[in-house]
């Protein structure tokens, strides 16, 4: 499987794993100081190709993610299961402990985050869900993440992602009504 677009990870070991699962070409961003000769890069593959961002499941990888839709607005953005990206020791987290299987089946529920936000779930919806406070928010909140493949998220970037994604009211209850039936199945 070869991809058009140039995938952007934080590390040697992401691009590592990333040429073992499909064949791309990757941007290394070294951490989450990104600096500016980075931002080029990452502008000119967009420009040029496209870019999908790929970063760990983690506070760094959130924060590399958002630096650089904020700089390089269009990204498509690719999204891994905090499971797929954990190591068999159990130490650390990262895109370069994912299954070949893992990598490829987030590259193609890659999204592009919309630029005309349209609020289609209120904050409102997500209480009610049960998805913003109560003692099993966090984990429908990830379960519902992991369904709609926009990652886990805390309660208040939960709303945000699912305006970046627009993710649709049909969309949101489907995989809402899947959580609930295997959370009363369990």
């Amino acid at each position: 499987m070869k991809i058009k677009e140039i995938i952007v990870v934080e590390g040697r070991d992401d691009t590592t794993a990333i040429k073992r699962a499909i064949d791309a070409d990757t941007i290394e961003t070294n951490g989450s100081a990104i600096s500016q000769e980075v931002i080029e890069k990452i502008r000119l593959a967009q420009e040029k190709r496209g870019v999908i961002i790929f970063t760990d499941p983690d506070f760094p990888g959130e924060k590399i993610r958002k630096t650089i839709e904020n700089k390089v607005p269009g990204c498509k953005h690719a999204f891994l299961k905090k499971q797929d990206a954990k190591p068999s020791s159990g130490k650390g987290i990262g895109v370069e402990y994912a299954s070949p299987e893992a990598i490829r089946q987030a590259l193609r529920d890659a999204h592009t985050m919309e630029t005309e936000i349209v609020e289609l779930i209120t904050q409102e919806d997500l209480l009610t869900a049960g998805l913003i406070g109560g003692i099993r928010a966090k984990g429908r909140r990830e379960r519902l993440g992991e369904l709609l493949k926009i990652g886990y998220t805390n309660g208040k970037q939960l709303h945000k992602r699912l305006m970046m994604f627009q993710i649709k009211k049909e969309e949101f209850a489907a995989a809402l009504t899947k959580v609930l039936q295997e959370e009363h199945n369990a």
